[in-house]
C-alpha cells in the first residue's frame, strides 16, 4: 500500500510540474503574440519597417546588451525593433515557437540566434515567404539566412588557448566548464574545438576533466567543485560561457584553492570585478552591444539595397587581463556598468 501511494504521489507531482511548465510556456507565447499585435497595429503604422529580434535568454546580461544595441539603432532609423516577450531561460523549442509566430505575423525582418540544426528549416521557411533572416551570435551557415553577425567562436577558442599557453608558460592541468556540448550549443562546441586544437600543440598542457554548466552559474560551481575534488592536480580552468567563470571562482573559494588560473567569456560586471580581484585571470571579450546594433543596420541594407551585404560580419574578440583595465572604447560596449 505504501509503495503504491508513493508511486501515485510521484506521478501526481510530475503531472503538476509538467502542467506548470506548460502554462509558463503558454503565458510567454501569449505575451510575445500580444506584443506582435500591438506593434503591428500601432508603431509600424508610422514606421517603415518592423523587425523582430529573438535571442537566447531575455534575463541574461549578455542578451540585454544585444537588445540595447538593437534599440540604439532603432532610435536612429525609421524602424521598430521588437525585443520583448522572448525566452526567460535558454529554451530552443520556445525560440522556435516565437520564430514561427514572427513569420506568421509577416514582419519585415527577423534576427535570430540559431542554436541548433532545427533552426535551419525555420530560417528557410521565413526566407521563402519573403522575410530576410540574419543570424546573430550563433550561425546556421547551411541555411538561407542572408548573413551572420557575431563572434568567430572557433577563433575565440584559439585565442583563449594561446592566452592560456602564454600566461602559464605552457604548463597546466586543465578543467573545462562549458555552457554545453550537445547540438543545442554550436558556439560552445566551436570554442572548445578552437581551444583544444591550440593547446594540443603544447606538451606541457593537458585536459583532465570537462563538464557542462548548461549556462547556469550554480551548475558551473557544482561541476567545478566536483572536478577539483576528483582531480587535485588541476591548475587551470577554461569556461566557455559568461557565467562559468563566476561558478569556477565560487568553487575554488569553497575549497581554498587560491592559486588557480581561470579564464572565462564576456566582460560582464561581475566578471570584471573578479578580474580586478585576481580571481579571474583572463576574459575573452565579445561585443554583444555591437552585434545588436549592427544587425539592425544590416537588415536595413538588405531591405533598401543601400549597401552590399557580406556573408559574415565578425565582431571583434579580445583577451582582457588585469593589465588591460580600465577598459576603453569598444571593449566597454560589452560591459554592464
Amino acid at each position: 500500500m505504501n509503495r503504491t501511494f508513493i508511486i501515485y504521489a510521484i506521478l501526481i507531482s510530475l503531472f503538476i510540474t509538467t502542467l506548470g511548465f506548460f502554462f509558463y510556456f503558454y503565458q510567454q507565447v501569449q505575451i510575445f503574440d500580444k506584443k506582435l499585435e500591438e506593434t503591428n497595429s500601432s508603431e509600424t503604422r508610422s514606421s517603415k519597417h518592423h523587425f523582430v529580434l529573438i535571442g537566447e535568454e531575455m534575463g541574461h546580461d549578455y542578451w540585454r546588451l544585444v537588445g540595447e544595441g538593437a534599440k540604439k539603432a532603432e532610435s536612429r532609423y525609421d524602424v521598430v525593433v521588437q525585443y520583448e516577450g522572448g525566452p526567460k531561460r535558454s529554451n530552443p523549442d520556445e525560440q522556435l515557437k516565437l520564430f514561427d509566430m514572427a513569420i506568421k505575423s509577416k514582419v519585415d525582418g527577423i534576427i535570430i540566434q540559431a542554436l541548433n540544426d532545427e533552426f535551419t528549416p525555420m530560417i528557410n521557411k521565413a526566407v521563402k515567404k519573403g522575410i530576410p533572416v540574419i543570424t546573430i551570435d550563433t550561425d546556421a551557415p547551411e541555411s538561407m539566412r542572408s548573413t551572420y553577425i557575431g563572434t568567430d567562436n572557433y577563433k575565440a577558442g584559439q585565442m583563449a588557448g594561446q592566452a592560456l599557453i602564454e600566461d602559464t608558460d605552457g604548463k597546466a592541468i586543465i578543467g573545462i566548464v562549458t555552457g554545453g556540448m550537445d547540438k543545442d550549443n554550436h558556439q560552445h562546441q566551436l570554442r572548445l574545438e578552437g581551444f583544444k586544437d591550440t593547446i594540443a600543440q603544447v606538451e606541457g598542457i593537458k585536459i583532465v576533466a570537462m563538464a557542462e554548466s548548461n549556462l547556469s552559474r550554480v551548475k558551473a560551481e557544482e561541476k567545478a567543485y566536483e572536478m577539483l575534488t576528483e582531480h587535485d592536480d588541476i591548475t587551470a580552468f577554461y569556461g566557455t560561457s559568461s557565467l562559468d567563470g563566476m561558478g569556477i571562482v565560487a568553487a575554488a573559494n569553497n575549497l581554498n584553492k587560491n592559486d588557480l588560473y581561470v579564464m572565462t567569456f564576456d566582460t560582464l560586471t561581475e566578471n570584471i570585478r573578479l578580474l580586478k580581484k585576481g580571481k579571474i585571470d583572463a576574459i575573452v571579450g565579445q561585443q554583444p552591444f555591437e552585434m545588436g546594433e549592427k544587425s539592425i543596420e544590416i537588415m536595413l541594407d538588405l531591405l533598401t539595397g543601400g549597401n552590399s551585404v557580406q556573408d559574415v560580419y565578425q565582431t571583434n574578440v579580445t583577451i582582457i587581463r588585469t593589465s588591460d583595465l580600465p577598459l576603453k572604447g569598444s571593449e566597454r560596449m560589452g560591459l554592464l556598468d
